[in-house]
């Protein structure tokens, strides 16, 4: 039995008429969006995100690429890497027609869906460029992973199981990243302008914006 087959096989009636709808990239991201915001540290499946109607921005990806899957695309997930000082942004990633595009779970506005109109994933990694940045200011933003497809860890039911996602998370921190910044760009960034911030934190839960150690998060 495939993955698939095995995540529909898993699923209630309510539930499979919830995954009938999402027919296009853009239903599952306004699927995405209608969730609660996950401010915990723990990881859920696909199943229990769909159960849960809760999830972060690993949940999210985990979640967008499984409706992608079912609709016919690889299960390809890309990390992009931010600064010490930020977290990192899990995106599900798509190709139509031979361009990128990609689906995502996030906390900050700008972070979220991107129509498959970029011709390379280091263009589509660079849309995200001016919107990806923490509580003070700062575009955080420097390297991405090369995608990495869930189909390695269809044994471990990943779609509908908890219990191989820390191992996911594990591969993402090993295989290759892709470096977009020289120093020299990054001594020359400039901090993200007063009207931009506001805009990118609307409907923002602030519980789960990133914190530096002994700052206080400046309010969205």
């Amino acid at each position: 039995m495939s993955a698939v087959e095995d995540f529909k096989r898993a699923l209630t009636k309510p539930e499979r008429q919830v995954m009938v709808k999402l027919t296009t990239p853009r239903k599952i991201q306004d699927f995405l969006d209608g969730l609660s915001y996950s401010v915990e540290t723990i990881y859920r499946c696909p199943l229990r995100v769909l159960r849960e109607r809760v999830a972060h921005c690993f949940d999210g990806a985990l979640f967008g690429i499984a409706a992608l899957r079912c609709l016919g695309y690889p299960p390809l997930i890309l990390n992009m890497r931010a600064i010490i000082q930020d977290d990192d942004h899990l995106l599900a990633v798509y190709k139509r027609d031979g361009r990128w595009g990609a689906v995502a779970k996030s906390n900050f506005v700008g972070l979220r869906f991107r129509e498959p109109i970029y011709r390379t994933l280091h263009e589509l990694v660079m849309s995200y460029f001016e919107q990806f940045y923490n509580v003070e200011y700062k575009k955080t933003l420097r390297s991405y992973t090369v995608p990495l497809n869930l189909k390695a860890f269809d044994k471990s039911k990943w779609m509908t199981s908890d219990e191989s996602l820390e191992r996911i998370g594990a591969r993402l921190d090993e295989i290759r990243k892709v470096r977009l910044l020289t120093r020299r760009m990054i001594f020359n960034l400039s901090l993200v302008d007063e009207r931009s911030y506001h805009a990118g934190l609307l409907g923002a839960d602030k519980k789960g914006l990133y914190k530096p150690p002994g700052k206080r998060c400046k309010k969205a």
